[in-house]
């Protein structure tokens, strides 16, 4: 009884809290040369339960007090009255940069894709369809300045299927091959749909990227009570060469009254330059 009542408040200051922005600015705890990253693929508007899970994502991306966060399964659609769920986030969190990438035309009527959030200065930011194009996915890249110099960070979602490795190399080797060649700093974050050995992520290993989250260090960010197979599928995958990883955990995965922030858990980095 005593966790329910906590949890209730815990979502009721969460929703009180949605038009405070003025403390997003920061750029974190740790040191000038730190990067603090956060993903989370948001399940669009699935569950019937947006305005609730919008105040729990915003509580748990709060407290990842990122520098960049990546967003997977954002939804906008004028015929449900929804406006873009990274434009209602970034309002919400406060953060001064939002930039969205769908497979959809701009100004479609329905569009589902990614998206970047930032309170760090935006240098340029890309858009990709990624091959093949019949899987509809899609990568954006966003340069932003650091303390430490420009760092481009990308987020993606890759295809699905279990049996979908050879499709998740080939969205990777598009994805890789459209990345600029001029030693600016990468970190690739998002959906994977893959856990770490899954042949198809081959690419995002050493000796080119660590993990943040190394193996076995999660049991899962795929969420159980949503009927999921306990996996690790959600990624920071960060330049080895350019950074060491000094912190990573599992956000979002405590419930407020039986409602969770998202059908996945999201994962939050701290990456420190070398």
């Amino acid at each position: 009884m005593l966790k329910a009542e906590l949890n209730r408040r815990a979502l009721l200051t969460a929703m009180a809290t949605l038009p405070l922005a003025a403390c997003a600015h920061r750029v974190g705890t740790g040191s000038a040369g730190d990067l603090s990253v956060a993903t989370f693929n948001i399940w669009h508007d699935a569950g019937g339960q947006w305005p609730a899970r919008r105040a729990l994502l915003v509580a748990a991306l709060r407290e990842a007090d990122a520098d960049v966060i990546a967003l997977q399964e954002v939804l906008e659609d004028s015929k449900k009255g929804l406006p873009n769920q990274a434009d209602t986030l970034a309002r919400d969190l406060g953060y001064p940069q939002v930039h969205f990438v769908a497979p959809e035309p701009e100004g479609s009527p329905k569009r589902y894709g990614n998206a970047i959030l930032t309170r760090l200065p935006v240098i340029e930011v890309a858009r990709r369809k990624l091959e093949p194009l019949s899987d509809y996915r899609t990568a954006i890249r966003v340069r932003v300045q650091t303390a430490s110099g420009p760092v481009d960070i990308v987020a993606t979602h890759l295809a699905w299927q279990p049996e979908a490795a050879a499709v998740r190399a080939e969205q990777l080797a598009d994805l890789l091959a459209w990345l600029p060649r001029d030693g600016v700093p990468l970190v690739v974050t998002g959906d994977f749909n893959a856990p770490l050995d899954d042949p198809g992520l081959s690419a995002m290993g050493r000796p080119r990227f660590v993990s943040a989250l190394l193996q076995g260090a999660a049991e899962t960010t795929l969420n159980p009570a949503r009927g999921h197979k306990p996996r690790v599928i959600d990624h920071i995958f960060a330049d080895a060469a350019a950074f060491a990883v000094s912190g990573a955990r599992v956000i979002g995965d405590t419930p407020a009254d039986g409602e969770y922030p998202s059908d996945h858990f999201g994962v939050a980095a701290r990456l420190t330059r070398r």
